[in-house]
Parts: C-alpha cells; structure tokens; sequence
C-alpha cells in the first residue's frame, strides 16, 4: 500500500525501506488530491501553485478536512515543514507524532508538482503485477478508456482515471489511486505539445497502447498536423516489446504508425484484413446500433445502447484491449453491455415532446459528424444547434465547412452559434440549404430563447459545440422535467 514511507523514499531516492522502521513513515496514504475539497482522512495534499489560484493559501484547510501530508514548494504560515529541497532527509528531521493521532506533515520540496510525479512514477514501479493501458487519440478518447474499463472490470479489479484528469497533473493524481488489489488500470493520455504523451508514459509505463484516430484537434497548440500525428506516435512508441500497440486500420495516419512501435500490432476497424473488424453495420437510432464483429474466424452479432454507428470502433477498441488481456467473449460482451456504457451524448425530452440530442462536451469536425450521421439515423424533423470547433488552427475554417457540407444531408433546420460556425452556416447554405431554414446566433442564449419558439412537435434537436460556447445551457433551458 501507499504510505508515507515510499512517499518520502520516492522524493529522496532512497532504497525501499530506508524509512520502514519509523513507525511515521508506515501512515497510509489514501489519496492524492490538489483541491482541498476533495481532502479525504488521510490523504496526500498537493499545493499546486497558479496564476488565479495558489494551493499553498488552502493547507490549512486541507488539514482540517483531514489531510495527512501536505507537499509545498514554499513557507506555509502556520506549518512547519519537513525541507526535502535537497533531496535527502535525515529521519531524526520527522516529528515524533503519536501514530494515533492526526498527522498534519508539510513535506516542502523544491517543486511540488514534480515531487508529485516523482511519487507516481515510484508507485507505479512498485506494482510490478500492474496492467496498464494507455489511451490517446483526437477523438474518442474519453469514450474508449471508459468502455475498455467496463470491459476489463468482468475479470480483472480495473481502476481508470476520472472525467479528463489525463495531463501531467491528473495522471499523477490516478495513478496514486492504486492499490496492489488494482490489476488493470486504464488511462486516458492527453496532448497539448508534442513530448506530452511521451511524458506521462515515464511515469505509466504502459503494456498496452490504444490508438483512436488522428485529426485537427488542438491544431492551433501543436502547430501542425504532422505534429500531432508524432505526439500521438508517442504512445506507441513508448510500449516494450512484449507490449501491444491496438491501431485503427482505418485510419491512414494511425495505421502507420504499425513502423514506430517495436511492441506487437493488433488492427481493428472496417477492414477484413485486420485482426478484429466489422460490417453489417445498422444505426438503430436510440435503440444503439447492431453490427457484426468477426475475429479469429469467429462471428458475434452485437446490439450495443452506444449512439451512433461511429460508436462501432468504440467497442472493437475496448473488445480489443479484452482480447489482449486474455478475456474471452462472454466476458468481453458483459462489460460492453454494462449500465455505464452510454457515454457523454445523453437524449433528453424537450418541448413539444421534442428530443434533446445533448453531445456538448467538446467538439471537433470529426465528431460534429459523427453526431450529424446520427442524427440523420432519428425519426421527426431534423434540428442542429452547432456552434464554434475551437483550436483547429489552420484547419479552422476547411473544419467548419466539411461540418456544413455534412449538414446538408442531415438537417432540416440548421442554428449556428458563434463566429467561427458562420462557416458552417455559409457551405450549408451554398450546398444546398436554403437561406430561411438556417439561422445565425452570438451566444447560446440567444440560440436557446430562438428554440423556445421554433421547436415543433415530435423535433430532434442535436445541441453540440466546444465547451466555451456553454451550448449545454441551451439543453438545461429546454429540458421539460420528468
């Protein structure tokens, strides 16, 4: 277990024991957490610093709530702390404090968001048992980590980090959650810059690389495609050789990556060549889609509750991830029909017995898409409320106007919100739609009182959109309670 002696063993680089007779260092720690909020008896507080909001001004609190152990890179009124800056700690520098009573520690060190990496890494090699899969992509991401989790849970204990903690603080934060019950532990990996990924896999270390697709997103912070493609790369480059790296077939940027990775390649996707792959596709609305998956020369006809037919490569991932791990179909097939497995795109009742399509937790032009073709795939007339793809950098525009031309097939009624989903509006427009069946808006409020109006009975309105157009709030206003 984690306790207060591997903690100080990791940030002094000490042998493993070096503290085990002091009967301090045998505290277990049971978190890691950076918001004093979330402190739980017992656990690691981490005073992150940051330009609106300095951790250190909430110590105080955290111990109060019942911290054990503060990591500070700065004096704290009111703590003494323990000063690991130079890496070395004599034992006789601990307090003497009663095992019983609570332990409030500050451990100052000269950087405590490294001294937090530096622990996880230290964790992680301690768990030489531990199965550890990595997840990154442009798309999907999120889904696919949470559907393979559901997956390996049927045999193996499988922990996997929460909401979108997958950058080099929340990766930390998770991977101090394991236990030595833990056997699998699933994480997402994020990208901003180039050398992200290859980061967090120092400290992860994982067996086993999953490869969604590869596109635009977060064009404007990487710089290039290219960039992206090679930031990506990184997981897989990262396995070791008795390692496997799980690729979409499909994709022609993921696809080549099969020459960076000196771990073993597992295909999935549309194409018969791969070792697991699909057809007989059918989008079945709200009712999920059916689909034939085939593997090995076997053939397993599926109905999955996952919206959308993009949702097929979603499962083949995670089944894939279950068929590398050792699990077999029955066990594969239960996780994937777990109650969690509807992820992110939630319908809900609107006006006018209306359906709300609410998918606005991010977006980009491959999943605007993506819900567009599912949309299509609904009873009633059409409604899309899209608003503005953030980060696309020089993909900007060409991304909006493939969402536009899109839409053209797919929607009877088309409210762009925001400046940059005028593009949309506009190839709408010039492909096909006519001029009074598309309407512009700044805000999503203004979106959401035009709806109010417009929505007719029996309507499915898809509400998607970046997270900073706050199109969630369009769905909160129409939603009629049940």
């Amino acid at each position: 277990m984690l306790t207060l002696g591997v903690v100080l063993e990791a940030l002094t680089g000490s042998g493993a024991g070096t503290y085990g007779a002091l009967p301090l260092s045998r505290r277990v720690i049971t978190d890691a957490v950076i918001d004093s909020r979330l402190t739980i008896p017992g656990c690691l507080f981490v005073a992150l610093p940051g330009e609106k909001v300095d951790g250190h001004a909430f110590v105080a609190d955290a111990f109060r709530r019942g911290a054990a152990v503060a990591l500070v890179d700065k004096e704290v009124p009111g703590f003494d702390a323990v000063d690991l800056q130079g890496g070395t700690l004599d034992p006789a520098a601990l307090p003497s404090a009663d095992p019983k009573q609570p332990l409030h520690l500050c451990l100052r060190t000269a950087d405590s968001l490294k001294a937090l990496q530096t622990i996880a890494a230290a964790w992680r090699a301690r768990l030489s048992d531990l199965r550890v899969i990595g997840i990154t992509g442009s798309v999907g991401k999120s889904t696919t980590k949470e559907l393979t989790a559901n997956v390996l849970a049927a045999r193996y204990p499988t922990l996997a980090n929460e909401s979108n903690l997958n950058n080099e603080i929340g990766l930390p934060l998770t991977m101090l959650k394991i236990t030595e019950a833990h056997r699998c532990v699933v994480l997402e990996m994020g990208l901003y810059v180039p050398g992200d990924i290859a980061f967090l896999c120092g400290i992860a270390k994982p067996q086993v690389g999953v490869l969604t697709m590869v596109g635009p997103v977060h064009l404007e912070r990487a710089g290039s495609l290219e960039a992206i493609i090679n930031g990506k790369a990184e997981l897989v480059e990262a396995l070791p050789a008795d390692g496997t790296a799980i690729l979409n077939v499909d994709d022609e940027h993921v696809r080549a990556m099969a020459s960076r990775t000196k771990a073993k390649v597992f295909m999935y996707g549309l194409d018969p060549q791969a070792d697991l792959w699909s057809d007989n596709i059918e989008g079945l609305g709200l009712e999920g889609v059916s689909f034939d998956m085939h593997y090995a020369g076997e053939t397993l006809h599926v109905h999955l509750p996952l919206l959308g037919q993009h949702s097929v490569h979603t499962a083949m991932r995670a089944s894939a991830a279950g068929l590398v791990e050792g699990l077999n179909w029955q066990e594969i097939l239960g996780g994937l029909l777990t109650p969690s497995t509807q992820l992110r795109l939630v319908a809900v009742t609107g006006p006018r017995n209306s359906l709300l399509i609410d998918d606005t937790y991010n977006a980009s032009p491959d999943s605007m898409i993506a819900a567009l073709n599912l949309l299509g795939e609904l009873d009633g007339r059409k409604v899309a409320v899209l608003g503005d793809m953030l980060e696309l950098g020089e993909f900007e525009e060409k991304g909006h106007r493939m969402v536009g031309a899109r839409a053209v097939e797919m929607v009877d009624l088309l409210l762009a919100v925001g400046a940059k989903a005028g593009w949309i509006a506009d190839e709408a427009q010039a492909q096909g739609i006519p001029a009074d069946r598309i309407s512009r808006f700044a805000t999503a409020a203004e979106a959401g009182e035009y709806l109010k109006k417009t929505i007719g009975e029996g309507d499915v309105v898809l509400v998607k959109g970046s997270r900073a157009l706050h199109l969630d709030e369009v769905v909160l206003s129409l939603e009629v309670p049940e």
